[in-house]
């Protein structure tokens, strides 16, 4: 399967992962989280090759993740700010850190996550919007939506 493939799926983390499911991509919502905005500022601070870099950043302003503003009319220059999709991946790159930060560092978190309404550093979890308790994958039933039902019927098929 083609990564092209994954946008025709019904279900909708392959097709999250076709927008968002590479390791470029992921660092530049990294630093854009941290602040960062301009192509300079993200070149370095990813370490991608300008022509990388560059392709992610037209393929997330296609899609909407981000929008590209002029800060500088003489010469042209632009910043990238995310837009309210692109902020809905804040969760996204959040489980990453906390996935990391728990089975890669030995020497405690790099990056600290503070509310800003209490000044407390956080650890962010899932939890139930209903009822408040935290979540894990064992506290969770998935239910399936037809099309993605047929779909991975139809996907066992062909093994």
């Amino acid at each position: 399967m083609s990564r092209a493939d994954l946008a025709r799926k019904a279900c909708t983390v392959a097709r999250a992962i076709e927008i968002v499911g590479d390791e470029w991509t992921l660092m530049l919502l990294r630093e854009m989280f941290l602040g960062g905005r301009r192509f300079d500022d993200l070149e370095r601070q990813t370490g991608a090759a300008p022509h990388v870099l560059s392709r992610r950043l037209k393929r997330l302003e296609t899609v909407g993740v981000l929008r590209r503003c002029m800060y500088s009319a003489h010469p042209p220059r632009y910043e990238y700010r995310l837009t309210a999709k692109g902020r809905g991946l804040w969760p996204v790159v959040i489980a990453l850190k906390v996935w990391g930060d728990r089975w890669l560092d030995n020497d405690g978190t790099p990056v600290e996550i503070v509310h800003k309404e209490c000044g407390r550093t956080v650890i962010p979890h899932v939890t139930c919007p209903d009822c408040g308790k935290p979540m894990q994958a064992h506290d969770a039933l998935a239910r399936l939506s037809p099309d993605f039902e047929l779909e991975r019927n139809a996907a066992g098929r062909q093994t």
